[in-house]
């Protein structure tokens, strides 16, 4: 089985993202999406993010009518902070019938040199890269790399820090996310401060 990886802090998951893993799972030859929630993003300030298995709820319950694609929580077993090669290598040990690959913004593609022992990354896995309005220049090294798929899946300028914004100053952000993720923030009252 092959497994489309989507890492993220989900804080909150929204509409953005289940498009993005719904569009990966039934356009691209990825059998499964796994969204895999960070309990700690290296590039992210721990002190932003709503408790680990708050978010992990938020997404279970975003992804329940969907059968293709899951909620993880294997980053919450890693140490901390969290890096995807370390990440990677933990479930090709687990589940060594799985074939894993990474799905990724077009933003992050361009930032993929920075990361941790990318070359590797690159080297074992194949990335499913999904188009951002605002992504810069590409790194010329990833432009016609034979392990990176474009995949034409819509562009969805959501951001999880806009909605948390958005809470904040009290303004109706339903529309932005699955039906049972808002009741969960609004019953919690989560992000109002």
């Amino acid at each position: 089985m092959k497994i489309g990886l989507y890492f993220g802090t989900f804080n909150p998951i929204h509409i953005g993202h289940m498009i993005i893993a719904n569009h990966m799972a039934e356009h691209s030859d990825l059998d499964q999406i796994w969204l895999v929630v960070t309990p700690h993003n290296p590039h992210k300030q721990k002190s932003t993010l709503l408790d680990d298995y708050q978010r992990l709820h938020m997404v279970t319950l975003a992804t329940e009518d969907y059968t293709k694609i899951k909620p993880s929580d294997i980053e919450f077993k890693l140490p901390q902070p969290n890096y995807t090669v370390n990440t990677l290598a933990h479930l090709e040990e687990k589940y060594p019938h799985h074939k894993f690959a990474l799905i990724m913004g077009e933003d992050n593609l361009n930032s993929l040199h920075k990361w941790k022992n990318y070359e590797i990354i690159l080297q074992n896995h194949d990335i499913y890269v999904y188009p951002r309005l605002h992504s810069g220049e590409m790194d010329h090294q990833f432009a016609n790399h034979p392990k990176i798929h474009r995949v034409g899946a819509p562009v969805i300028e959501l951001s999880s820090t806009f909605i948390r914004e958005s809470i904040k100053n009290k303004k109706n952000v339903a529309p932005m996310l699955p039906q049972k993720v808002w009741d969960y923030i609004d019953s919690g009252s989560f992000y109002r401060k």
